[in-house]
Order: C-alpha cells, then structure tokens, then sequence
C-alpha cells in the first residue's frame, strides 16, 4: 500500500509524537485559541455533517485559530468520511487532483485514503483525477490532520483534493459533485476548506480586506465572493477550496457561515507591517 510521508512534520509542526499532541492541544488553550479542548464525548445530539473552512500555516501561526474550527467538527462523533479541500502551493501534478488509495502518515500515525470516495468523485466532477504528484509536497491538506487525529485517532478515512486550478465555474462543479458524493454515501462526514487569507500586508489593511470577504463566506454568496477577490486583490490563497466548500454546503442545505474567529500572524509575532489573515469558519444549518 502506497504511504505519503509528512512533508512538512518538523516545519509546520513538531516531528515528534509528544511534542505534536503537546502542540495541537496547546492551539485550544492558546490565547488565541477556543481555551478549552474537544470533549471526551461529544455533547448533546451529534449531528451528521461538519463543515468549516480552517487555516494551514504553521502550528505556531494559525494552530489556535484552527483549534476554533476543530473544536466544532469534534461535536460529530465518528465522522465516515473527512473531506479536505486545499490549494496547491507548489503547481505539481495535475490541477485539480485526489490522491486515489493509500495512507497518509504523521507522526501520529496513518490515515487511510478512502479509495470509493476517491473513484466517486473523479466520476462525478469529470474534471478531478488521480495524481499523487500534486500532493506529494503540499501542506494545506497534510496540516489538518494530526487534528483531526488528536480528536477521531485512527477511525476516519478522508479523501483529499488539491486545487491548483481555483476558478468560480471549478468550484462551483467541484461543490455541486462533493455534495452528490456525500448524499450518495450517506454516512456522517466531516467537509473542510483549507485556506489562509491576506497575504504580506499592513495588518490593518489585511484585516479590513478579509473582513469584507469573510461576510460573503457567512451568507454563502460566490459571486460576491470572486468578485470582491478580484476587486480587492484579497490574495487567499484556498479560494477556491473555500469556495467549493461554500457550494457543496449551499447545496446540502446550509444557511450560512459563522466567523468562529479570526487573526493574523501579527497577532501571535507582534510585527504588523507584513502578516498573513488566518479564518475559522463554521457552516450552519439553521
């Protein structure tokens, strides 16, 4: 069976096992972060979908605003599926691309590529393929995983899908095939987007831009969205992953976003002359 290393396990995040549970659980009770960790049991009723949008840089950078979004995910019990949609960085492979079968390692130990799913969707979208290429190098996907792993272990499967081609009419199709997908599966899922926002600017001026643009993620508005990007020159890098995620959850019957909370890499360095925007945002059913 075919294993990915870590790329970037030592880089964006410890290469340890002690030190990267150390460091996920040190996002939640960060400052910045929620202040508490994922519950033991999931309270209340467990719902059947989670969506979010979750940033992926550097644990130390953006791990507490992503613990925001892991914590909400954690409200579903045992996801069947755990779908992450991330640009790709590096323009390897093929520019829209699933990863087809296999395992992803961390050092928290492997994580299954559900095959079915990975077939499905390039069956479905017509425009997907199978290249392991295109995320042999990429972090956007690999980073979400030692928290989704501190929250399920090792009982989810996930299929990943790198975008380097972002465009509205790709994400508006990729959405409109994932959320076919997970009808068709009809198991408890978990949907996520993986994006930062402004990149290496002002942090007054980074702020203002995403703000604007995180209104059109919480009333799901693509059109709105591509256009305040171009307009703005908001430079997200995951805008489409974002944005597919927005279709695929408009069209699974979610009402609306929820800013959980947002920073910037000034916020935890203290220099504001150039910062990234890191979101977390939850979708809503009602």
């Amino acid at each position: 069976m075919t294993v990915r290393r870590p790329a970037v396990a030592g880089s964006f995040y410890p290469a340890g096992e002690a030190e990267l549970k150390e460091a996920v659980d040190g996002s939640y009770l960060h400052r910045l972060g929620p202040g508490r960790l994922p519950p033991l049991v999931a309270p209340g009723p467990a719902p059947d979908l989670k969506a979010c949008v979750c940033p992926h840089a550097g644990y130390a950078y953006s791990g507490p605003i992503a613990a925001h979004s892991f914590l909400d995910i954690s409200r579903l019990e045992a996801p069947g599926l755990v779908v992450i949609v991330g640009p790709n960085h590096y323009g390897l492979g093929s520019g829209v691309a699933t990863y087809g079968e296999g395992e992803w390692e961390t050092p928290l130990g492997k994580v299954r590529v559900d095959r079915d799913a990975s077939k499905r969707i390039v069956e479905l979208a017509g425009f997907v393929d199978v290249d392991p290429e295109a995320h042999r190098r990429e972090h956007s996907i690999e980073v979400q995983l030692p928290f989704l792993q501190r929250v399920y272990g090792a009982s989810f499967s996930f299929l990943p899908i790198s975008l380097a081609f972002q465009h509205k009419a790709i994400a508006r199709d990729l959405g409109k095939a994932l959320a076919e997908l997970l009808k068709e599966a009809d198991v408890s899922a978990v949907l996520i987007a993986s994006s930062d926002l402004t990149h290496y600017e002002p942090a007054p001026q980074a702020k203002e831009k995403d703000t604007v643009l995180l209104k059109h993620v919480e009333r799901l508005d693509i059109d709105a969205f591509y256009t305040t990007l171009e307009r703005r020159n908001v430079t997200a890098c995951g805008y489409g992953a974002i944005a597919t995620v927005m279709e695929a959850c408009r069209l699974l019957g979610f009402e609306r976003g929820h800013v959980n909370a947002y920073a910037t890499s000034g916020d935890v360095t203290g220099e504001n002359e150039a910062v990234v925007g890191y979101p977390s945002v939850s979708f809503l059913e009602r």
